[in-house]
């Protein structure tokens, strides 16, 4: 069975290409046009064709020759409105479409913990598949508006065009060079770290564990139809990962903490004052309120349904992922 995985050159995509290739597909691994392809753990096995393909463009459907099934993990995190609208939508509506004329039936697409409406979810509240999503996007950043018109998008096509989709939201993804996250507070340089909150949880899956739940869902008819969360088992608090983190420092860095009750007072004072002078103020995300709550507001998170969906539980726990993380195994060994 062969398998076309988008995004395939990501932090995330070369981990699912690897477990892929351990559960016995081939694939067919997209990758953009002058992508260092020789830097990929994967580059040259005999059971991958990379296909350079920029999927803004419509020649997608030569890809989808002899596939049986898609993993949509291609998106843009950087840019303005624009550049992640093209790259995200843009690039996944050309892929619906090139599925549908080349008769592929079975989708896994890629979301994110984003969509869901952090400033209206109490706090305390466990976030699951049934979670309230984003009412209000255009107070969120842009890579939360384009993945919502992207999950949005994927769920319309397969109602109207019969596709079997499954959609993965995975958590905070971490591993190897990818261990810091935005759920910390804000990383200045390597010897300065601004530590935001302390008790809420982190919603972490470490990058092995998450992409075996990708590559399991494609086989999984109960999984057909399902929008699935990914997040590991044992969620540490944000003041536990931050001192793990601190461990595996060569130098600790200076830490500034800054309360969660004092920072959301200071976002909330910030963004009414700037109202009142008409947004004249170009606020930093941290101090917009929806965007503030996305990040750090205390918050519980369940992977229940993907265990039982899937029949799949997380293979690593937190300190073994660290262990991993920063160890010399290669990627094809793990």
């Amino acid at each position: 069975m062969k398998l076309l995985v988008t995004g395939a050159s990501g932090f995330l995509g070369q981990y699912v290409v690897v477990e892929a290739l351990r559960q016995g597909f081939e694939v067919r691994a997209v990758v953009r046009p002058g992508s260092d392809e020789k830097r990929l753990s994967w580059y040259n096995h005999p059971q991958v064709e990379l296909a350079q393909i920029d999927l803004r463009q419509s020649n997608i459907i030569d890809a989808l020759d002899n596939v049986s099934a898609v993993i949509h993990l291609a998106a843009t995190k950087q840019g303005n409105f624009e550049t992640q609208y093209n790259s995200t939508v843009v690039g996944t509506e050309n892929l619906l479409k090139a599925m549908m004329s080349a008769q592929v039936q079975r989708l896994v697409a890629i979301s994110s913990f984003s969509v869901f409406d952090y400033l209206y979810i109490a706090s305390g509240e466990i976030i699951s598949e049934d979670s309230p999503i984003e009412r209000e996007p255009k107070q969120r950043d842009v890579y939360a508006q384009t993945k919502l018109i992207q999950e949005n998008l994927v769920r319309d096509f397969s109602e109207k065009h019969n596709i079997n989709v499954t959609i993965i939201r995975p958590g905070v993804v971490y591993g190897r060079d990818n261990l810091w996250n935005a759920s910390l507070g804000v990383k200045v340089s390597q010897q300065l770290w601004i530590q935001i909150g302390k008790n809420a949880q982190i919603p972490l899956t470490y990058v092995e564990n998450c992409a075996e739940a990708i590559v399991t869902a494609v086989n999984s008819q109960e999984a057909i139809g399902k929008t699935l969360n990914i997040v590991d088992d044992d969620l540490p608090t944000q003041s536990i990962y931050f001192e793990k983190l601190i461990e595996l420092q060569k130098r600790s860095p200076f830490t500034i903490k800054i309360d969660w009750t004092m920072m959301r007072w200071l976002a909330r004072t910030s963004w009414l004052f700037n109202k009142l002078l008409a947004d004249k103020v170009k606020l930093p995300g941290i101090l917009i309120p929806a965007r503030l709550h996305a990040r750090f507001k205390p918050l519980r998170y369940s992977n229940t349904r993907a265990q039982q969906v899937l029949n799949w539980k997380p293979k690593y726990s937190l300190d073994a992922a660290l262990e991993r993380s920063s160890s010399d195994i290669e990627l094809l060994n793990m």
